[in-house]
């Protein structure tokens, strides 16, 4: 199985999210995704299992609340 590609991603419409969703983080004033959310998203979008850790304000929340979002759509 190939593993999702999280390098070199710069913004919200990389990750190959609905094009709402994206609207919808950036209006909520998310410029670009953090390191953790880079990391996170591309698997949970693929279905995949995440155990991820970072440190307070690093955006965890929204890495783990916007592909599930995205499953909801």
């Amino acid at each position: 199985m190939q593993e999702p590609s999280t390098t070199l991603i710069t913004s919200f419409s990389e990750l190959n999210l609905d094009a709402d969703l994206v609207r919808a983080v950036t209006e909520l004033g998310y410029a670009e995704p953090t390191p953790i959310q880079i990391g996170v998203i591309p698997f949970m979008l693929d279905h995949r299992d995440v155990i991820a850790q970072a440190q307070t304000g690093t955006g965890k929340t929204a890495a783990f609340g916007i592909p599930l979002i995205a499953h909801l759509m």
